[in-house]
């Protein structure tokens, strides 16, 4: 057995995405490299798992694998379909993104999602985005070396998310997640056979600009490095739960 540390390579772009193959070519110098990612583009698929339909599975050659679902659906199954990976990984890549995933974008990010299911199956997971007119190649060179510095932490659960800006970086901060407001909007257009369908979402607006955000790092040229929280319960609001939920009270659930 290779006394390398086995890598995990996943995206939301797709098996075939510039950022992740500069960043397979650059990972494969650290570790025993295995990449599993979706077939097609999987942007903004959030942590959706496919329930409803049979998934298909391709391989495509040294150790990249191609399924045709979600980022968290190849994460999913690379962990638990026996024999695709030699054992359990050493950590779990995700990206390089073709686009800044700041502030809330965590929630919609394919990328940030494929990092989150191996976190939270108790690995160590570091998801990559980068502006898309950089230059993946000196993104990947650079992430060689955050991953590295995980992979001499103790194994546990862990999930950072780090975005690059398109310049040549003035250094590495470690922040919080900003806000990022968007331009929300629907376009509704009609198909040749007189049918509605709609194109949702719109450019970003404004960013959060308060010292130690994401945002404000990526604005000033930075690398933000920012670890996200696994569990999502707000510990400040469970009084509010005891209000709703009757505790103390005489409430009774419907039907008593």
């Amino acid at each position: 057995m290779s006394d390398r540390p086995l890598i995990l390579l996943s995206n939301d772009d797709g098996v075939h995405a510039e950022g992740l193959r500069a960043l397979a070519a650059a990972l494969s110098t650290i570790g025993d490299l295995h990449v599993v990612a979706p077939e097609h583009e999987q942007s903004a698929s959030s942590h959706r798992i496919t329930l409803a339909w049979p998934l298909r599975h391709r391989e495509l050659g040294n150790d990249f694998h191609a399924v045709d679902g979600t980022p968290a659906d190849c994460v999913y199954i690379a962990l638990n379909r026996e024999g695709l990976l030699p054992r359990r990984p050493d950590v779990v890549v995700s990206g390089i993104n073709h686009g800044f995933n700041l502030g809330m974008d965590v929630i919609y990010s394919g990328t940030v999602a494929a990092a989150r299911e191996a976190a939270l199956r108790g690995l160590r997971a570091i998801a990559f985005s980068a502006d898309p007119k950089a230059d993946f190649q000196a993104v990947a060179e650079h992430a060689i070396t955050l991953v590295r510095r995980m992979l001499a932490l103790p194994p546990s659960a862990l999930l950072m998310n780090v975005n690059y800006p398109r310049a040549t970086p003035l250094g590495v901060l470690a922040t919080r997640l900003g806000r990022r407001d968007y331009h929300d909007v629907v376009e509704a257009r009609t198909d040749p056979r007189g049918r509605d369908y709609y194109w949702i979402g719109g450019p970003a607006l404004e960013h959060d600009a308060s010292e130690g955000a994401d945002t404000a790092a990526i604005e000033r040229g930075y690398v933000s490095v920012t670890p996200l929280a696994l569990g999502m319960t707000n510990e400040a609001q469970i009084g509010l739960a005891a209000h709703l939920s009757g505790q103390g009270s005489q409430a009774t659930l419907p039907g008593k």
